[in-house]
């Protein structure tokens, strides 16, 4: 069975074993270009979510799982801005956000398999914040999922409907978050704000040799819940789709966006992803296992951090449920995802409030309850 397990885990990372180039010579592209973050309308406030992620770490200590200090919890790239000092808000949400989590390829598959049978959002809720998961194929493109991003959010119960909702991506769940929101004007009403960890904004090299064909073992692992789909998950991650579509679907202005870099130290990447790892490495020794750095940054958005993680590190709990694993083969797997979340929250939440987006009136409406 473990070893089942390792080709299994092997499939779920874009892994295409091959000597040619991972960006071949193609003139079917937009112009594009590699520019500074400010350039690109993407505002710094690593300084401020640095404070409140510290901050959460230092508070929070041993009470939640896989504790990291900040030091090592975040890493500093550039010439990072020193905080203002401003005191971090640590108790009861005055917005009652409530936030949809949107995961990456392959998440119906091992869902099950990593026994994930807590709330999503059990941490945050004692803050008054509102977790979930919104439920896409795991092995579908982005248009499939996007219908089912707009379907999970009209059919929120009743008692949620004047809650501001972030919606929260990981990896290609960033990419079928952005599709649904210019698609479908009804989840733009409901939604205030679009977080990206770890996004696969433009795409992955990776996943330009790399066949849907060999992602279709994950649908054997064990509980898996995960059906063939649309077929379409490798194709919609491969850059020149992601960056076609961006170039030609600009985002909506009255939402709020902000990304969350994943750019672990070399040290920091998990023996499973090492060898994509390297691959990526060919073009920029800056990425995830999975992902190179300057693909997750949402165009306008504010960059929140750089974390110290892998690709599944955070947000894939491989280690907590699977300890054989978790020390040999996914061996880098520790991340602070409760406090993350909490910090990501909190900041969005005082980024909002301070200067709200043209739909602020839904604050004001709110009037809490669970």
């Amino acid at each position: 069975m473990t070893r089942w397990l390792i080709v299994i885990l092997t499939a779920g990372s874009l892994v295409a074993c091959s000597s040619k180039p991972l960006v071949p010579f193609t003139t079917e592209t937009p112009p594009l270009i590699l520019t500074p973050a400010s350039y690109a309308g993407v505002e710094d406030g690593r300084a401020r979510f640095r404070e409140i992620f510290c901050t959460v770490l230092e508070l929070r200590g041993d009470e939640l799982p896989d504790f990291r200090p900040c030091e090592e919890a975040l890493t500093r790239l550039g010439a990072e801005q020193a905080g203002a000092g401003t005191p971090v808000d640590t108790g009861q949400s005055r917005t009652g956000l409530m936030v949809g989590m949107v995961s990456g390829v392959g998440w119906e598959c091992i869902e099950g398999w990593l026994n994930q049978d807590k709330e999503i959002g059990a941490h945050v809720k004692k803050m008054g914040f509102k977790g979930f998961r919104i439920r896409v194929d795991g092995l579908s493109g982005t248009q499939n999922n996007a219908r089912q991003i707009r379907d999970a959010i009209l059919a929120l119960p009743s008692e949620d409907q004047d809650r501001p909702l972030v919606l929260f991506g990981y990896s290609k769940g960033t990419a079928d978050i952005l599709q649904a929101i210019v698609s479908y004007p009804e989840v733009r009403e409901r939604v205030v704000a679009v977080v990206s960890a770890a996004g696969a904004v433009g795409g992955s090299p990776l996943a330009i040799s790399t066949d849907q064909k060999q992602l279709g073992i994950m649908k054997y692992v064990p509980k898996s819940k995960c059906t063939a789909g649309d077929g379409g998950a490798i194709d919609s991650m491969r850059p020149g789709k992601r960056q076609a579509w961006l170039a030609h679907n600009p985002l909506p202005q009255d939402l709020k966006y902000y990304s969350l870099i994943t750019l672990p130290k070399p040290e920091r990447i998990s023996s499973v992803l090492s060898v994509a790892y390297g691959q990526l490495a060919q073009i920029d020794s800056r990425n995830d296992g999975q992902v190179l750095f300057y693909d997750q940054i949402i165009p306008g958005s504010t960059l929140l951090g750089y974390l110290n993680a892998d690709h599944w590190a955070v947000a894939v709990p491989v280690a907590r449920s699977h300890t054989f694993i978790g020390s040999t083969l996914v061996d880098e797997n520790d991340y602070p995802r409760e406090a993350l979340l909490e910090a990501v929250l909190r900041y969005v939440e005082e980024d909002l409030v301070s200067r709200p987006v043209s739909r602020a009136d839904i604050f004001d409406s709110y009037t809490g309850g669970d």
